[in-house]
């Protein structure tokens, strides 16, 4: 085929077809505005807006939070050898059995104490 068959096949494509590509990006951004909108309606509803401090108008509340334990997490540098199999071992296994000792399908699977935030607030230093 050469460029003149090709210009005249194009020509007799119905109009729809001639702008396919252009329909193809417009159509992906409705169904991603569309899913963005089920996500915020799905954050809104399902509670975790009221569990999230950084929102306009919790600043006040994020500065009474107060942290019971600081987790050292594994160095992303270092010798692997032995020792360093042991800690990550002994880290997973810490974190691991905190999630397992939750039931799931009981309803104090969103309480303060399953959620570890059930620790009181601190006096604030004067």
């Amino acid at each position: 085929m050469n460029h003149d068959e090709i210009v005249e096949d194009a020509n007799h494509l119905p109009g729809w077809q001639k702008h396919r590509f252009l329909l193809m990006v417009g159509g992906s951004i409705v169904i991603a505005l569309a899913m963005v909108a089920v996500a915020l309606k799905l954050y809104a509803t399902s509670g975790a807006a009221q569990l999230d401090l950084s929102r306009p108008g919790y600043e006040h509340v994020s500065e009474q939070v107060v942290k019971t334990e600081v987790f050292k997490g594994f160095p992303s540098t270092g010798v692997i050898d032995q020792q360093a199999f042991d800690d990550f071992q002994t880290m997973y296994s810490k974190r691991a059995e905190q999630a397992t000792n939750i039931n799931s399908f009981s309803g104090d699977v969103m309480s303060d104490a399953a959620l570890a935030i059930d620790a009181p607030v601190a006096a604030p230093a004067e």
